[in-house]
């Protein structure tokens, strides 16, 4: 199985929005944003634009003009965030989960699929944007990000995937 991968847009899109729910001051500046988290100014236009369209920031304009959420950041969750620049939460093969078939021996595979969709939902939903902020995080997400294993890498080793033993 292939790694979870982030994309860049859903990374951007976090830090982005969090540091807007961070800034109690009024609207940030674009260029803000960009400086203060590293993220490339141009790529962030797009970015903005498109959690604007999906109803998490509104953008002002004028000289005290920026960006600021358009609701409270604790009714905001991280997949909101994630689904407003990358769409569904999980896919196979650009495919939702239930919409593969499988035959055979990989015929249970759709279910594994599904779980791992609903594993990733149950954390990204859980959390809100305030809660990152805050660095707040539900039990159970707390609980896995505290297991020892969580922290280490179960990448390949000699042509092998390593396992747990």
């Amino acid at each position: 199985m292939a790694a979870m991968r982030v994309s860049a847009r859903a990374d951007y899109a976090l830090r982005a929005v969090a540091h807007i729910a961070a800034s109690p001051s009024g609207p940030v500046k674009r260029e803000l944003i960009a400086e203060q988290q590293e993220i490339p100014v141009e790529y962030l236009e797009n970015i903005l634009l498109e959690l604007k369209h999906s109803g998490i920031v509104m953008s002002q304009r004028g000289a005290s003009g920026g960006f600021r959420l358009a609701r409270p950041a604790a009714d905001i969750s991280l997949a909101d965030v994630v689904r407003a620049v990358d769409g569904p939460m999980a896919n196979v093969r650009g495919e939702r989960p239930e919409m593969v078939h499988y035959a055979g021996a990989a015929e249970h595979l759709k279910d594994v699929w599904i779980a791992v969709r609903a594993s990733l939902r149950e954390i990204m939903e859980a959390i809100s944007v305030q809660d990152l902020v805050d660095g707040r995080m539900p039990d159970h997400v707390a609980r896995l990000t505290n297991a020892p294993e969580a922290w280490v890498s179960l990448g390949r080793v000699r042509g092998t995937t390593a396992r747990k033993p």
